[in-house]
């Protein structure tokens, strides 16, 4: 049994995670949204805890720092799933934007992992070992091409967790990337919907038309996401760290 801090949890995607580690596990749940916390926390039951803050502010991100170290938090690992940039076609956008991208998206992410990396004490000599699982990987790039803020901060978090993997690899600290391709949240699924709607169709004839370039001839469900990430917080993981994890179906064309 393990302690594990997980970002964005109320998502679809977080919520499925959280499911799928909440009967082993003591996690530690991290939304904008209190109630919604609240409402998962009740519903996994334990005694897991349900801290509501925002990861793009430095603010709220050195109080949720001090508040881990005076409730005495020490972690097992994180998932951290960092605020995605909206898909913007323009190649070059104003400062402004990618000033305020990289802070809400990358910055106050990131100060968030190194205090949550503080707290965590792994000792390898003694087979105990940290996992942090970054969601938030270059898959998409493949058909995003022209979003340059998207793919701007998503290949940054391969590269820094590449970077924390050399730095951190001694003390038993493990930094891997998970990198989706089209995976049934509930916002997408709702989209798809709409869409099929509007072309007449139903959703799978609409779902095997967006699937039509998957190798897999699917996408992903977040149930099956989440037994990923199980995996790389796992033992699973004891000799892999710096890698990017495809998670698309076998959409990524590259050797």
């Amino acid at each position: 049994m393990g302690t594990y801090l997980i970002t964005g949890a109320t998502g679809g995607i977080g919520e499925a995670i959280c499911r799928r580690m909440a009967p082993h596990h003591s996690l530690m749940l991290v939304a904008r949204n209190q109630a919604k916390l609240d409402a998962l926390a009740g519903d996994l039951g334990g005694t897991h805890r349900a801290w509501a803050t925002d990861i793009g502010e430095d603010r709220a991100i050195d109080d949720f720092a001090a508040r881990m170290e005076s409730e005495h938090v020490n972690l097992d690992g994180v998932v951290l799933m960092p605020p995605q940039p909206h898909a913007d076609d323009d190649p070059m956008p104003a400062p402004d934007v990618w000033r305020h991208l990289f802070q809400v998206s990358f910055i106050g992410p990131l100060g968030l992992l190194k205090a949550a990396i503080a707290r965590m004490n792994p000792d390898p000599a003694r087979g105990r070992r940290a996992k942090i699982v970054i969601i938030s990987g270059i898959s998409s790039a493949q058909v995003l091409g022209h979003y340059a803020t998207a793919n701007v901060i998503r290949t940054a978090w391969i590269g820094e967790a590449k970077t924390l993997a050399f730095a951190l690899g001694s003390r038993g600290i493990h930094v891997n990337t998970l990198s989706l391709g089209g995976t049934l949240s509930p916002w997408y699924r709702d989209k798809l919907e709409t869409k099929a709607q509007k072309n007449g169709i139903s959703f799978e004839a609409q779902l095997a038309i967006e699937t039509d370039n998957v190798p897999l001839r699917k996408y992903g469900e977040p149930a099956e996401v989440a037994i990923v990430v199980e995996g790389l917080l796992s033992q699973f993981s004891d000799h892999m760290t710096g890698l990017n994890i495809l998670h698309d179906g076998g959409f990524t064309r590259a050797y």
